[in-house]
């Protein structure tokens, strides 16, 4: 795992903000040289940490306005081809598998309540769901934080 440094934490905290910066506002932002700022960067994508730069896409502007919520509880000879069948849906944003009640935790976007009632008709048959429609998102998606050191845990 690499190291993370307080000028690294600068850099990632910088390009969540906005990932179209220019290596200047970057350089400026971390307290390095734009050839150091471009190295640091290399080393968090080739390390993994920076996985990509992407648009944050309003889903009512391009069509979508609905979102919810799906849980799916999928008995385990059918995950993969359940697997396989949201990986194919661009109504499906993220997909997570968790433990509890349900197998997996969707988040996904229709058109409307009658496209989301076909998106659920399709994945009926691998498992029970749960619907939960999104009425609004008081907290949008946010950048990570750098984690509280265990020292600093232990002491609060």
């Amino acid at each position: 795992m690499l190291e993370l440094d307080d000028k690294a934490w600068r850099l990632i905290q910088a390009i969540q903000a906005d990932g179209r910066q220019p290596l200047k506002v970057l350089a400026e932002a971390t307290g390095l040289s734009i050839p150091a700022t471009l190295e640091r960067l290399r080393r968090l994508e080739e390390a993994g940490v920076v996985r990509g730069f992407h648009a944050d896409i309003d889903p009512k502007a391009v069509g979508y306005g609905v979102r919810a919520i799906v849980g799916i509880n999928a008995p385990q000879p059918g995950k993969q081809a359940l697997l396989d069948k949201l990986r194919s849906s661009p109504r499906v944003l993220e997909c997570h598998h968790v433990s509890g009640n349900d197998s997996y935790m969707l988040s996904v976007v229709a058109t409307d309540l009658e496209d989301l009632e076909r998106f659920l008709s399709e994945i009926n048959g691998f498992g029970e769901t749960r619907t939960s429609i999104v009425f609004s998102t008081p907290i949008e998606r946010r950048g990570l934080a750098r984690p509280v050191e265990r020292e600093q845990r232990q002491a609060g």
